[in-house]
């Protein structure tokens, strides 16, 4: 349960991330809200990387590219379910951009994100688990 609250706590913080650099760029981008929220999500990827890694799944012991592999992977599908599910909801139910971008992340970030990283991406060896 603790490994599971220090990934949402990394959320949090990645998807803060993400918000500040959307918002940012689109004031400068206009109408642009759906490549705004890409490079937002862009920039909290790697902040979520790097918690991951360090901080939520302690997994230093692994190999830092193997993982990042993995977690490009994952993150990739992570990318495009947030711009379909952004768009989904700004465009079709035509709701707010900052609704439509918050009902993604929370959807996309407990359905898709924590599954996938802590079962693939920062997946502990059988040998460490049964250590543990």
């Amino acid at each position: 349960m603790f490994v599971f609250l220090k990934s949402q706590a990394s959320s949090i913080i990645s998807t803060a991330v993400d918000f500040v650099v959307t918002f940012l760029l689109k004031q400068l981008l206009g109408d642009w809200f759906v490549l705004a929220s890409i490079t937002g999500n862009i920039a909290g990827g790697i902040v979520n990387f790097m918690l991951g890694r360090n901080w939520v799944f302690s997994s230093r012991e692994n190999g830092a590219s193997e993982q990042f592999v993995k977690y490009t992977l994952v993150w990739l599908g992570n990318l495009a379910l947030n711009a379909a599910g952004i768009y989904f909801f700004k465009e079709i139910l035509k709701l707010e951009d900052w609704t439509s971008k918050v009902l993604t992340s929370i959807i996309v970030g407990i359905g898709y994100n924590y599954v996938f990283q802590r079962f693939f991406v920062f997946r502990k060896p059988a040998t460490q688990v049964a250590e543990s």
